[in-house]
């Protein structure tokens, strides 16, 4: 047997009391005697919350996902709720994707939470997760809870809470829940269910998601139009099959096709290297598709249906992929001009984005005379902005991930609205003899080209968690001076909450929650973060530049990534 820490047996020996099953124990056994390294990633620290909630590789340990850690999850939130809810009869809903033991772990949950009083509304299969938030405010539940990881590898699982307000939970409520959870032993959760506190929930929130989703999303478009627009549509295995075709036929489109082989919802995700749709190689089979049927747009969407990857013709004819900022840049510019057509535009509106999607966002809010509003990376800070807020309405929140949602009626990001848009605004395009290529292109040339590109670095396990820091420090210890020939101007360090500006000598204070994220601004008006993943073993590098023409961006680009040695 390989050396094991002290510390990490001393905490893998509590999993081999009777407190956790046989299978468990089992489990544990085997790691201490053959497998020292995943034995020390599964107990070297406890799962943590991230940017969207929890996320982790499932499987036995403190820094897994299991029934254990879930458990404890759920009843130090069943504490926290009767704290802050000491006079109410509280309710939650769970909603869970296609992943491996999703369904089994949303029970698992759901006995949790019936065994402390709390009645639970339960779906009795896999649905969106922007399908839960609007379920929590649509049935004035007091939290929700989904079980996903969002496009992470199959071999990953998560959960994610919400609060009332639809949107997921931020500080300092996020720690309050962390602090009941840590007060724990795992011999506190009651597992035991209250099965007359469960009940099970389908068509009376996918009817009203649905219309509230075509009544958000729809602006004006004639019938011709939608009955012109070829779609081709791939849920890459996920849960968007079980609302966006509802959707999209709810709301007068007849011509789209699914991508048949991968409409089957998997956790294994057997088609694709990986389901994310910021990866081009995810729509491959939704391209061909569109090839074989002469289609004018491609959707893909993740597996729980929160964000969503396009690709439409170019003027060439031939498909393109649009990266999120682009998708955010073409649906923010669409619904400002369908709100300033309408006159509804008196000044308490905003926009929503985030720190290190495109700075053109803000520019063309602004040209609208609309409020634009920057938050930290992740959709539950566009949703604080929304409850902070309750004088403004937000006209859409989007970030460069692929992730964008229209209105307030979801506060999370919500692909199966957002789809919807999309083949809006297809539609009118088309219709005038344009496409959402030659729009994208139109706004470029009122505000100047700009063009982004993201790098994850993978850096696994406890080794690759350590040189993630590692990286972060020198950064922040040592900054670049220059940058692609540009001296950098400005410095951003969200963890110490201070902008430093190097050519005034100047420094003040930011007024954004603390973040372990640094910004670098050049002369010539490029930008580079770098942050972190908060759901996966990554730091990831966001660069943006911008220019006169588009043909002077990539190799700009280029540039940064060869002298910043992020290849």
């Amino acid at each position: 047997m390989r050396y094991i820490d002290p510390v990490i047996l001393e905490k893998a020996n509590t999993w081999l009391t009777p407190i956790f099953d046989a299978e468990t124990q089992h489990s544990i056994k085997e790691l201490i005697a053959y497998d020292s390294e995943t034995l020390e990633d599964s107990f070297y620290k406890n799962l943590e919350f991230g940017t969207g909630g929890m996320r982790g590789i499932m499987g036995v340990g403190d820094n897994r996902i299991n029934k254990y850690t879930l458990g404890k999850n759920t009843q130090g939130l069943s504490n926290y709720l009767k704290k802050c809810f000491p006079s109410e009869k509280i309710k939650v809903a769970i909603a869970y994707d296609c992943r491996h033991n999703s369904k089994d772990l949303a029970k698992v949950v759901a006995n949790v939470f019936s065994a402390n009083g709390i009645e639970v509304y339960l779906f009795s299969d896999l649905r969106p997760t922007p399908e839960l938030s609007f379920a929590v405010r649509y049935l004035n539940c007091h939290c929700g809870i989904v079980l996903t990881a969002s496009h992470n590898p199959p071999e990953y699982n998560g959960y994610k809470v919400y609060w009332q307000d639809g949107g997921q939970l931020v500080p300092p409520q996020d720690e309050e829940i962390i602090a009941e959870i840590n007060a724990l032993h795992y011999s506190d959760i009651k597992f035991t269910a209250e099965g007359i506190l469960i009940h099970i929930t389908d068509e009376q929130v996918d009817v009203p998601f649905a219309e509230a989703s075509v009544n958000n999303g729809s602006f004006n478009t004639s019938k011709e139009a939608k009955d012109a627009l070829k779609i081709v549509f791939t849920s890459l295995h996920g849960t968007s099959i079980t609302m966006i075709p509802k959707v999209l036929e709810k709301a007068g489109y007849t011509q789209f096709s699914i991508v048949k082989e991968q409409a089957e919802p998997n956790g294994d995700f057997p088609t694709v290297v990986s389901p994310n749709p910021e990866e081009p190689e995810a729509l491959e089979m939704a391209l061909t598709q569109a090839e074989a049927e002469q289609a004018d747009i491609v959707i893909g969407t993740d597996p729980d249906c929160d964000r969503l990857g396009i690709a439409v013709r170019n003027n060439e004819g031939e498909m393109v992929l649009l990266n999120g900022n682009q998708a955010m840049i073409i649906k923010t510019h669409f619904l400002l001009e369908q709100w300033k057509k309408a006159g509804k535009l008196n000044g308490k509106q905003f926009v929503g984005s985030t720190i290190v999607s495109t700075p053109m966002i803000q520019k063309i809010a602004e040209a609208y005379g609309v409020r634009y509003m920057e938050g930290l990376t992740g959709f539950k800070w566009i949703a604080k902005m929304i409850k902070d807020h309750p004088d403004l309405q937000l006209i859409g929140g989007g970030e460069e991930s692929f992730g964008y949602m229209v209105g307030d009626f979801v506060r999370d990001k919500d692909a199966v609205t957002a789809t919807l848009l999309i083949c809006e605004i297809a539609a009118q395009m088309k219709q005038k003899g344009s496409s959402v290529y030659e729009y994208l292109q139109t706004i470029y040339k009122e505000f100047g080209y700009y063009q982004e590109k993201l790098i994850s670095m993978v850096k696994k396990g406890k080794s690759g968690a350590e040189e993630i820091q590692e990286i972060l420090k020198t950064y922040r210890n040592n900054p670049p001076s220059v940058i692609a020939g540009s001296k950098v101007s400005i410095i951003e360090d969200y963890k110490t909450s201070i902008s430093k500006d190097r050519l005034k000598n100047s420094t003040k204070s930011i007024h954004i929650p603390k973040s372990n994220v640094l910004i670098f601004y050049t002369e010539d008006g490029s930008k580079i973060a770098v942050r972190p993943s908060g759901t996966e073993p990554k730091i990831k590098f966001y660069i943006s530049v911008n220019g006169d023409t588009q043909e002077e961006l990539q190799p700009k680009i280029d540039t940064i990534i060869q002298d910043l040695n992020i290849i």
